[in-house]
């Protein structure tokens, strides 16, 4: 696409381009949708796990924020963080 001080051609492009948009079909109301989820997002669903949210937990950490006694283990969420990497890694070796 060319770019230059000229109206002509910006506008000569943006009708070209409604024109296409123009023609995108759309779904009919009663089409039904089809949903196919990748290997790994079936996975990660149906996992037995734990939900990864506790409003307890929150809530502790929220007040020991406030009181000033919240410490990061930085040491802690790196090895963590590593942990996960690798553990993604070999998953996405597996498929």
């Amino acid at each position: 696409m060319k770019i230059d001080s000229t109206s002509t051609t910006a506008s000569a492009t943006v009708s070209s381009d409604t024109r296409t948009r123009g023609n995108i079909s759309k779904p009919t109301s009663n089409a039904a949708a089809e949903v196919h989820l990748s290997e790994l997002a079936t996975h990660l669903h149906s996992s037995g796990e734990a939900p990864a949210f506790d409003a307890t937990r929150v809530a502790e950490i929220k007040q020991a924020i406030a009181e000033g006694r919240f410490t990061i283990n930085a040491e802690a969420i790196a090895d963590r963080l590593i942990e996960s990497a690798s553990e993604l890694i070999a998953s996405q070796r597996q498929t």
